[in-house]
């Protein structure tokens, strides 16, 4: 099993990572700095009082010594102030500085540890230097000397206790700044889509990422390059297509004129229909081309009001051919424009191909209405027909490329809903469709929650 320094779960975190991994190494090396300190200290107290022991026994021995002042307890266990013995050549205690302590004279010349009372003691024991003198011992807290040297030791080590918090500081707000650099790229590949590939930029960048972005640079660059070689495709294969269905067309017209055979005329009649709708796929699938290499464009102001205007002024013939009442609501209640900040196309496609689809399927003699609303910064466009509308269940296919609701009877390419939710979205429009449920026929809603 391959080991990850990240953990897994909430804790995979560049920040959390650096904290579970760095704070518990601040804290042993703090922690064996602490003991090392004071050790070390404990060394150089014991070494500077013991000599300060030996020299002043060895003083008291050898000069006469006045009788010495008496020690409280307070100065013998707080402050660690020498506690002085003499005792006679019989080992009889003459003169003690502090009385409440009863030690007895250690045998043996030197220092000695030795616990009494439940305190510890320092004692160092200096016999005779002559015949006929007395003995000195001199005493003190070792408590006290603990607590000098783990006061030391806290002194030394405070800078580096001080310095872990302030440390983990600034390596939270590294990682902060880190974050935040991998997210500003997450945000720049987020805003990439098939219209707008654009390479993310390695300034400011951490120089370990910078691999990373070089490699993501160049897969976008080979998806940029795969979609424009997808849409060349499409835009040559439809031109090509276009000219010979067009020609196609134009003979089965002419042969209409020739056509005496009654039972031929339903064969006929089928030709007609696949020419038309294959005239019709090849106007859709330029019409895509077309729209997909304009998505680049970028975002403009566009009057929706006056757009709609011109797509009902563009479509009306269609409506008249077909004998449908085509009509608009809310659009010329007010003058004022309604700007959205989208490509001109974009809106273009998403009226035209709604209102075109109502109109194709309608039956003759219906009725599709256009409603427009524009209140408390928020448009609400509807394209509402009369025709046969869509099966619940088949709602959610429907914006498939080339999916065709079965037995409508009507011929179409199955592009014009998939184009114009395409538009819509680059348009930053939300477009959904819902069945009537006064009768039968289909709502195309478009909206939006922000004006430009």
């Amino acid at each position: 099993m391959k080991w990850h320094v990240f953990p897994t779960g909430p804790m995979c975190s560049l920040r959390r990572a650096l904290m579970l991994w760095l704070l518990p190494l601040f804290l042993v090396v703090g922690g064996g700095s602490a003991a090392v300190s004071y050790w070390s200290y404990c060394k150089m107290v014991d070494m500077f009082l013991d000599d300060q022991m030996q020299q002043l026994a060895e003083a008291l021995a050898t000069n006469e010594m006045p009788q010495p002042a008496r020690m409280t307890k307070e100065r013998v266990h707080q402050w660690g102030a020498y506690v002085v013995q003499t005792w006679s050549p019989g080992n009889a205690l003459q003169v003690t500085s502090y009385p409440e302590l009863q030690v007895p004279l250690q045998q043996g010349a030197g220092f000695h540890d030795l616990a009494t009372s439940g305190y510890h003691w320092r004692v160092y024991t200096l016999p005779p230097v002559k015949p006929g003198a007395h003995s000195v011992q001199v005493l003190q807290s070792a408590d006290f000397r603990g607590k000098l040297a783990a006061e030391r030791a806290g002194a030394a080590i405070a800078p580096f206790l001080l310095m872990v918090p302030l440390a983990m500081a600034v390596l939270w707000g590294v990682a902060r700044a880190m974050s935040r650099a991998l997210q500003d790229i997450g945000r720049q590949a987020a805003q990439q889509d098939e219209h707008n590939i654009a390479e993310l930029s390695v300034r400011n960048v951490p120089q370990e990422i910078v691999p990373l972005v070089s490699s993501f640079n160049s897969l976008l660059r080979r998806l940029r390059d795969a979609f424009a070689t997808q849409r060349r495709f499409v835009q040559d294969a439809a031109h090509e297509l276009r000219t010979p269905i067009a020609a196609i067309g134009l003979q089965v017209e002419n042969m209409r004129n020739d056509m005496n055979c009654p039972a031929a005329e339903q064969r006929f009649a089928h030709l007609e229909a696949g020419v038309r709708r294959a005239q019709r796929l090849v106007d859709q699938l330029l019409r895509l081309s077309r729209q997909e290499s304009a998505g680049a464009d970028g975002p403009a102001i566009v009057d929706l009001r006056a757009q709609l205007r011109e797509s009902v002024t563009t479509l009306i013939g269609l409506a008249d051919q077909r004998n449908i009442d085509l009509g608009v609501a809310g659009a010329e209640q007010a003058s004022t424009p309604i700007p959205l900040a989208c490509a001109a196309g974009d809106i273009r496609s998403v009226l035209d191909n709604l209102i075109e689809n109502a109109l194709r399927y309608t039956p003759e003699g219906g009725v599709v209405d256009v409603k427009l609303e524009h209140a408390q910064g928020r448009i609400a466009l509807e394209v509402v027909d009369t025709g046969p509308g869509i099966p619940q269940d088949m709602l959610p296919r429907v914006f498939d490329r080339f999916f065709r609701v079965p037995g409508n009877g009507t011929n179409g390419s199955g592009l014009g809903l998939a184009i114009a939710r395409a538009a819509a979205e680059r348009a930053g429009l939300l477009l959904t469709l819902r069945n009537r449920e006064d009768r039968s026929g289909l709502i195309a809603r478009v909206e939006t929650l922000t004006v430009s």
